[in-house]
């Protein structure tokens, strides 16, 4: 897997990711549990998504 999401984009996703999860933990809504991906997604540096879109927010060269 090669990396496609740059620090900003890292960042946010964690912080969105622990969020979502905190707000499910507190008892919010089921559906509060999608932070899961976002959080991986920061944590790995690399969105499926971003792969099929050919969306790159790295920076890196290959």
């Amino acid at each position: 897997m090669t990396a496609n999401v740059g620090n900003i984009d890292r960042i946010i996703r964690i912080l969105v990711g622990i969020a979502l999860i905190a707000w499910a933990l507190m008892g919010g809504p089921v559906w509060a549990w999608i932070g899961v991906l976002p959080l991986a997604t920061g944590l790995f540096r690399f969105c499926p998504a971003y792969r099929l879109l050919g969306i790159n927010s790295c920076g890196l060269k290959k």
